[in-house]
C-alpha cells in the first residue's frame, strides 16, 4: 500500500486572500486571524528538495491551498495533486481561514490513500526518512502520552482546544480501562524517559488531563477520520463554521489521538524523528541543526514575537540552499 504526504499552505501575501480575509476581520468574526499564522518565509521550494531527495518512496504529494500557487511550482509533475479548498472542504465551511477546517476534512480529498503523513508548511525533512518511520504494517507509528492541559493565559485560544479534545476523547475512552487494554501503548519501553514518567504518574488520576501533542507529521488512516467523524460530527462541523481559529474548536490532535486511544497505532518515540524549533531573532541553534543535518526532520515554528523578518528570511535561504543547492523536479 502507498503512503501519500499532504501539505496545507497559505500565501499569507496573496492579495485576494487578503482581501477575502479582510472582509471577516471587518465583519469581527471571533478567533485567532494574527499574521504568525499565514506568514510565508519562501522556503516551500525546500521542502520538496527535501522531499525528493530523502523520501523517494512517497506515493503522491497532496498540495492544500486556498487557490494560490508558488509561481515555481511544477504543477504538471505526475506524483504532484493540487487540491484547493474548494475540492474537498463542504461549502457552508467555506471560505476558511482556519487551518484545523482544512485538517479536519483531509478524508474528503479524493483519491487520498488509506496512509498518508499531514505535514504543516513549517515541517522539513533534512534527511533521509523511510516508510516505517511512519508506518509499520498499514499500522501508524506514533507515541501515547499523558500530559496535563496548562492554563497558559498568554494564549487565549490554544489551551482551550487542548481541553475542548480532551473532554471529547472522555466521552469515548475511560483512562483507566484504555491503560489496561494496551499498556504497551502507554508504557513502551522505547518512550522517551520524561514522557514514560508521565504516564506513569498519571496512573493517580481516574480520568484524562490531557496529551502530549507531538509537534511533527502525523500519520494517519484516512478511516480514523471517517470514524471519528461518525462519532462527533456535530462538534466537528461546528468547529469547521469558524472562519478562523477559536477557543471553541477541535483540532487535527483529536483525531490523532483517537486513533492511538482506538488502538490502530505502532507505539514508537517518534519524538526523536522532529526537532522543534520556535523562529526568533536569534536562531543558531537551528541553523546549526541544518547546517549539520542532525536530526531527520524540523519543525520551523512561527513564533509569536516581534522577528526581523528579512533578517531571518535571508539566514534561513542560506542555510536551506547549503543542504538543497539543486532543483527538484517540483519546480519550473
Amino acid at each position: 500500500m502507498g503512503t501519500d504526504f499532504v501539505l496545507a499552505w497559505v500565501d499569507g501575501s496573496d492579495k485576494e486572500w487578503q482581501r477575502e480575509k479582510e472582509l471577516y476581520c471587518k465583519e469581527n468574526v471571533p478567533g485567532d486571524s494574527r499574521e504568525e499564522r499565514y506568514r510565508d518565509w519562501d522556503i516551500l521550494k525546500f521542502w520538496f528538495r527535501g522531499v525528493e531527495k530523502y523520501a523517494p518512496w512517497v506515493h503522491k504529494i497532496f498540495f492544500v491551498t486556498w487557490g494560490h500557487l508558488p509561481a515555481w511550482l511544477d504543477t504538471h509533475n505526475p506524483k504532484l495533486e493540487i487540491v484547493n479548498h474548494t475540492d474537498y472542504i463542504p461549502g457552508p465551511f467555506l471560505p476558511t481561514f482556519n487551518s484545523h477546517t482544512v485538517e479536519l476534512n483531509f478524508h474528503r480529498i479524493k483519491g487520498l490513500s488509506e496512509q498518508f503523513v499531514y505535514f504543516n508548511d513549517d515541517f522539513f525533512i533534512i534527511n533521509h526518512v523511510k516508510q516505517d518511520d511512519f508506518f509499520v504494517n498499514g499500522i501508524p507509528k506514533d507515541m501515547l502520552a499523558l500530559q496535563p492541559v496548562v492554563a497558559n493565559v498568554e494564549n487565549p485560544v490554544m489551551p482551550y482546544i487542548y481541553l475542548n479534545n480532551s473532554m471529547l476523547l472522555a466521552k469515548h475512552f475511560d483512562k483507566r480501562n484504555n491503560i489496561k487494554k494496551q499498556p504497551g501503548s502507554y508504557f513502551h519501553i522505547g518512550y522517551p524517559f520524561m514522557y514514560f514518567f508521565y504516564n506513569m504518574l498519571e496512573m493517580v488520576f481516574p480520568r484524562f488531563t490531557g496529551f502530549y501533542t507531538v509537534h511533527g507529521p502525523s500519520p494517519f488512516l484516512k478511516s480514523t477520520f471517517e470514524e471519528a467523524w461518525k462519532e462527533e460530527g456535530n462538534f466537528l462541523s461546528s468547529t469547521c463554521m469558524h472562519k478562523f481559529r477559536d477557543k471553541e474548536d477541535a483540532s487535527q490532535y483529536f483525531i490523532r489521538e483517537w486513533q492511538k486511544l482506538s488502538g490502530h497505532f505502532h507505539p514508537a518515540n517518534v519524538k526523536k524523528l522532529c526537532r522543534y524549533f520556535e523562529l526568533g531573532n536569534d536562531n543558531r541553534k537551528l541553523y546549526n541543526t541544518l547546517m549539520k543535518q542532525t536530526c531527520k526532520m524540523v519543525c520551523i515554528n512561527d513564533a509569536n514575537t516581534a522577528i526581523n523578518v528579512n533578517k531571518v528570511k535571508r539566514e534561513l535561504a542560506i542555510c536551506f540552499k547549503s543542504i538543497f543547492p539543486v532543483k527538484s523536479s517540483y519546480e519550473l
